[in-house]
């Protein structure tokens, strides 16, 4: 199955290349938010040092896992066989181990009143993830690249769009939870530049999948 191996690599170097890009916008949003008044040199560097401490470890090292178990998953399935009850059970299975790995666990305090929510989010953009990683693994055609890849696997732009839309609305839906009361981040200051970022980059990164999309799918 040299055509799994291929996809396989196609799915994981477009994932990392997006974990990269967002912890480099992070950090830029970072910048562009710090507005603490007269305690603004006092404040500033030690936000900016928990954020690159924060990317360098926690953020790098728990999506590189993240992106690991999501395709091992979904190559799991490929070559086994995939029904209904092989997919639940494989989310089951797997799940903790995602969600350990995730930066709503590793940030979030779980003895909040919301954690729970932040969990469930988790558990459906795990399998809504693993569901689109599949489709992508299974492409037997010959492709060149990731946009090859998914223009074959979601054949019209509708579908391309409508899978897109449904990921943002989970990553939106988690930024809405800490929106609501940001005391469930576990950090020790900068809460409301955190939530301030979270909220422009999740803006520009929507506007930027969206136009990458068209850009896929309107190639002549």
């Amino acid at each position: 199955m040299d055509y799994l191996e291929r996809n396989y690599q196609l799915i994981k170097e477009r994932m990392i290349q997006q974990m990269e890009n967002s912890i480099i916008l992070g950090r830029k949003l970072i910048d562009m938010v710090l507005d603490t008044g007269f305690l603004n040199f006092i404040i500033n560097p030690i936000v900016k040092s928990f954020y690159d401490h924060w990317a360098k470890n926690d953020a790098k090292s728990g999506t590189l896992k993240q992106i690991q178990i999501t395709l091992d998953s979904g190559k799991h399935l490929v070559l086994n066989g995939k029904t209904e009850q092989s997919f639940n059970n494989l989310i089951e299975e797997n799940f903790p181990k995602y969600f350990k790995n995730d930066q709503t666990f590793r940030m979030g305090n779980n003895r909040h009143k919301n954690f729970d929510r932040f969990k469930q989010n988790a558990k459906e953009t795990f399998t809504s993830y693993l569901e689109e990683v599949v489709k992508l693994l299974e492409v037997e055609e010959d492709v060149g690249d990731y946009g090859d890849l998914c223009r074959v696997a979601f054949k019209s732009k509708e579908v391309a769009e409508e899978n897109l839309m449904r990921q943002l609305e989970f990553t939106e839906k988690g930024i809405k939870i800490v929106e609501e009361d940001p005391s469930i981040l576990k950090v020790p200051i900068g809460r409301k530049i955190i939530v301030k970022a979270l909220r422009r980059g999740y803006e520009l990164t929507k506007k930027e999948f969206i136009e990458g999309l068209n850009d896929t799918y309107d190639q002549k």
